[in-house]
């Protein structure tokens, strides 16, 4: 991809809400990348099931063991098992169900297993489709669960209710449960730096806030922990008592000085690292939809960075597809004459969804004479509840990059 101007990204003929209109400044062209996004539909599945040549298998994970459970044509049981934690045991239990079948007289030409996402991440995907297995993760809050207070919960229970809606949604029912896309290894390491970079911000303000704390809780104002010379004028700082700093406090400080300054050389490091990898390969993978988004007025390379590999790496049909990936839609809450919005649903990815209401807030700072902006403007001057999310719902820009 390539920005052949900078200015409003409205093209020509279109307002903020994709109506026609004026003119526009913005030019966007696609090139051919290692990895084209095709439209696809994650929520139900988009070939036809066939039930007697199908093996279907739900994988519960834990630590130590798995619980697997599978439905093979051709038994008229429902086997159960449980596994250590390994994939080729998965691998192999799998094979040993489609022999079963075939010597029961079936013809096993497809094997589909699924699992929840979770802590163990998208490796066992991978493996079952390098063995050639159709892998699928399911998104764990699309599950329908029952709403008792009490519920009975345990590995069996589970597997059925994975089982149950896997099944709906091979066969192509909608709202039984959403996958989530499998990203490739190199996909997945690509989100590591950016993931990196928010923890160690977010370590890097609770060190400073603790310090200031414990100053203030001798009544000492104004000290910045962020300035190079702060160690030096932490000897130097005095009670309202005139008292110094006790040496236990002193002492206290002096570590969380040291471990500030180690956290802001490895910010440095990542952002530096960043840098370099995007100057000696521009044209290597996402970089050139990282490049492109930088160049635009209110984003940073650490917002495109995060939204290229976090959201933009799987495919998206639509800008609205954007903002349910991030969890930036509405959630109605209607009962007869009852009509009210509660608010985001915020079901989405947490890191996408932050980045776009920071992008939002950026966007009306620094590109007020563009259309969007203005629209938004005249369309909250006379309330005082609407917020920014209308204008990330809106970006036009969404649509050129998915």
């Amino acid at each position: 991809m390539a920005l052949a101007s900078r200015g409003p990204l409205l093209p020509p003929g279109e307002d903020p809400m994709g109506r026609r209109r004026g003119y526009g400044t913005i030019v966007v062209f696609r090139q051919k990348m290692e990895r084209p996004m095709q439209s696809n539909d994650l929520s139900r599945s988009l070939v036809a099931f066939e039930q007697n040549s199908t093996l279907v298998a739900v994988v519960e994970l834990s630590l130590k063991s798995w619980l697997v459970a599978g439905l093979v044509p051709g038994l008229t049981r429902q086997p159960l098992k449980r596994l250590t934690a390994d994939g080729e045991a998965l691998v192999a239990l799998l094979d040993r169900w489609r022999s079963e079948a075939v010597k029961s007289g079936r013809r096993i030409e497809r094997v589909a297993a699924a699992f929840e996402a979770g802590r163990d991440g998208f490796w066992l995907a991978r493996v079952l489709r390098a063995r050639g297995i159709e892998a699928y993760v399911i998104h764990p809050n699309s599950i329908p669960v029952p709403r008792e207070h009490r519920r009975a919960k345990t590995d069996r229970l589970d597997t059925g209710l994975l089982m149950r809606a896997f099944l709906g949604w091979l066969r192509g029912e909608t709202k039984h449960c959403s996958m989530a896309p499998i990203p490739s290894l190199a996909e997945e390491d690509a989100k590591r730096p950016n993931r990196e970079h928010e923890k160690l911000g977010a370590e890097r303000t609770r060190i400073m806030n603790k310090i200031k704390a414990a100053l203030v809780r001798l009544g000492v104002h104004g000290f910045k922990p962020n300035l190079r010379n702060a160690a030096e004028r932490l000897e130097g700082l005095r009670t309202p008592e005139g008292l110094p700093v006790p040496p236990n406090t002193l002492a206290e400080l002096r570590r969380d000085l040291v471990r500030l300054k180690l956290v802001r050389e490895q910010i440095k490091e990542i952002e530096r690292a960043r840098e370099r990898r995007l100057k000696q390969a521009p044209q290597e993978g996402a970089h050139p939809m990282v490049l492109m988004l930088a160049r635009l007025k209110s984003i940073g390379v650490e917002t495109a960075d995060c939204l290229v590999h976090e959201a933009f790496y799987c495919p998206l049909r639509d800008r609205r597809a954007v903002a349910r990936f991030g969890g930036m839609t509405g959630a109605p809450d209607e009962s007869g004459a009852k009509r009210r919005e509660k608010g985001l649903a915020r079901a989405g990815n947490g890191r996408v969804r932050k980045a776009m209401l920071q992008l939002a807030y950026r966007w009306t700072m620094f590109q007020k004479e563009s259309a969007l902006t203005q629209w938004y403007q005249a369309w909250t001057q006379h309330s005082c509840h609407r917020t920014q999310v209308a204008v990330t719902r809106s970006v036009r820009f969404w649509r050129d990059v998915v």
